[in-house]
């Protein structure tokens, strides 16, 4: 079936440049997520150090997502995308600019750097408003996230693999390569980050956003999925892709040429999952994809805390990545698809400050537990609470249909 946008329309448009800024913004959050918790290690900060810096920069990044609200509901989604393009450039500076722990900390913070596999910052609460206002609900909508994240994943796959390109040059060379070359780098994707942003054409949401004293019509389902999400979130701090780099460095003696590597192949792994996710919704439902796909990837991140190498390690980290993902595009597509169009701006805010605060409690105590217990434990406990989380979702969710899946599963 033909898309009902016309050629001319700037939502067609405004989601090609989305995506364009998406695959620059992840690339570069690709190689500095594996980088960060290892620069701050080699300033000096231990680990209890690097917990709380996740920590705080995961609650920077919730604060602006929720200051965003209203101006995005007020001015638009471009504007908001300038200004947190240029707190981007600026974080760049700071990792440019100086050597100090606190510097890379405040860097970090600037231009939300994604310590997880996911987004769940002011750039993506942005831009995923933009994508549901370019596709329809149903198989289109799907879709639309699907490729947004396969996008991502994709860059961020390409970004992990460059963390090892100074050491590789640099013995090319026969001289050491300062990886200062990659914030140089970082730099450069937050200029291309910018100007992309500059040619979005502002489209207007369907509806007044709110009517002063009257709740919005999805203000309760909008809580309790905001609520679900942020167990999720919690549960998934514990596993941060920061947190498993150090993890790996540590536990196993992994260098930053090997981690990575690896995390090239959990990215590739990922994006292709991405992809099936949207075929796989579309056949079951989104709320059924979510949950089966996230209770199989549980079960391998439990089993990675009891690894006696790193090969084994690294084939459960991988396995993991196989399915992990999947929940990612279609609990957006459900999200944007079960308010109304008018709500979309408070439910992207909501669910992704509340996922964010909840996600940045968990590194700082992550810290504390791996150098008091055991610096495994926090992969089991995040994979039982998100067992708990994926129970409680389908229990309570899985009477409750997006918009357009009920025709798109009875069509032939």
């Amino acid at each position: 079936m033909p898309s009902p946008l016309a050629a001319h329309d700037p939502r067609r448009a405004n989601l090609r440049r989305v995506l364009a800024a998406k695959t620059i913004r992840t690339f570069a959050y690709g190689f500095l997520g594996i980088l960060f918790p290892i620069h701050l290690a080699r300033l000096g900060m231990g680990a209890d150090g690097i917990g709380v810096a996740l920590t705080l920069t995961l609650l920077a990044s919730a604060g602006l997502t929720w200051a965003i609200r209203r101006p995005a509901e007020r001015w638009g989604t471009r504007r908001m995308l300038l200004t947190m393009s240029l707190l981007f450039l600026a974080g760049s500076l700071c990792f440019l600019a100086g050597r100090a722990p606190w510097i890379a900390v405040g860097g970090a913070i600037l231009l939300n750097l994604a310590v997880g596999m996911t987004e769940s910052g002011p750039f993506m609460s942005l831009e995923q408003i933009v994508v549901a206002r370019a596709a329809p609900a149903g198989a289109q909508l799907n879709r639309a996230f699907s490729v947004y994240h396969f996008m991502g994943y994709g860059a961020a796959a390409l970004g992990a693999v460059t963390v090892g390109v100074p050491h590789a040059v640099g013995r090319w060379m026969d001289e050491p390569l300062s990886y200062t070359s990659l914030f140089w780098l970082l730099l450069v994707c937050g200029l291309g980050q910018l100007l992309l942003y500059t040619r979005l054409d502002e489209v207007k949401q369907s509806a007044p956003s709110r009517v002063a004293g009257v709740a919005r019509p999805s203000s309760v389902l909008i809580r309790r999925l905001a609520a679900l999400f942020a167990l999720d979130a919690f549960a998934g701090g514990f596993a941060l892709l920061s947190l498993i780099s150090y993890w790996l460095y540590v536990r196993f003696g992994v260098d930053l040429a090997s981690l990575g590597l690896i995390f090239l192949g959990t990215q590739v792994l990922s994006a292709v999952s991405l992809l099936v996710a949207a075929s796989v919704a579309n056949r079951i439902g989104l709320i059924n994809t979510m949950v089966f796909s996230h209770l199989v990837s549980n079960g391998f991140l439990i089993a990675m805390a009891f690894a006696p190498s790193a090969p084994v390690a690294v084939g459960f980290l991988l396995a993991r990545h196989l399915v992990s993902q999947m929940d990612v595009p279609t609990r957006q597509a459900y999200l944007m698809s079960v308010v109304e169009d008018s709500e979309r701006e408070a439910a992207a805010s909501i669910t992704n400050t509340t996922r964010t605060v909840a996600q940045a409690l968990s590194p700082a105590l992550t810290g504390y537990i791996m150098q008091a217990i055991a610096v495994s434990a926090p992969f089991v406990l995040g994979g039982l609470l998100k067992v708990v989380y994926d129970l409680t979702l389908y229990f309570s969710f899985r009477h409750v249909k997006p918009r357009g899946e009920a025709a798109l599963r009875s069509s032939p």
